[in-house]
């Protein structure tokens, strides 16, 4: 099946858009990845990226090739999409205690230092700007927008891929989908 539509895996940092890439992938539909950044102890199945995306602003010429496969993104990158095209938004969302813990452990782990901001405050911070992307995601006549909960893809993955294959026109394998879910690294529950 030729789709006409670029999808696009999106949500928080570690809200599992790694493990919705490789679902699809699995799954068959193509992506775009550069695979610069490798596998870790934080994603060991890979982060599938695609460095292009992040200078989206400035040069959005990698979605002319997007139509037809899934790209990964963070949220505040949905906003400098082109509006000449049509995407269909996976949103990845998961609660955000497990989203901080999970990217405090990953800090710690690479030596890294986080934000100087409290819990509260980046709570408060991420909660508005999910407000406003799903308000503006509404808005806008080329998206259209599914959000899969990450907490039930890990615990019931069948049922999550078949809403993801119903969002995306029937195209997928979904039983291979749900395969690659690996609860085992359902690690910062909250």
């Amino acid at each position: 099946m030729e789709l006409n539509f670029v999808t696009v895996v999106s949500g928080l940092p570690r809200s599992g858009t790694s493990m919705m890439m490789q679902a699809l992938e699995v799954g068959g539909m193509p992506i775009l990845t550069d695979n610069i950044r490798k596998s870790d102890q934080d994603n060991p199945k890979g982060y599938f990226e695609f460095e292009p995306v992040k200078k989206t602003r400035d040069d959005p010429s990698w979605v002319q090739v997007a139509a037809g496969k899934a790209v990964k993104m963070v949220y505040r990158l949905l906003y400098d999409l082109p509006h000449d095209y049509e995407y269909r938004v996976i949103f990845m969302d998961r609660n955000i205690a497990e989203i901080m813990a999970s990217q405090r452990a990953m800090l710690e782990r690479t030596g890294q230092q986080g934000a100087d901001i409290s819990d509260e405050k980046l709570t408060q911070m991420f909660e508005k700007d999910l407000e406003k992307i799903y308000q503006w995601v509404n808005q806008q006549g080329n998206f259209s927008m599914i959000s899969i909960s990450y907490k039930d893809m890990v615990q019931e993955p069948l049922p999550q891929c078949r809403r993801v294959n119903d969002f995306l026109g029937n195209c997928l394998d979904i039983d291979k989908m749900a395969s690659t879910v690996d609860a085992s690294l359902y690690r910062n529950r909250r």
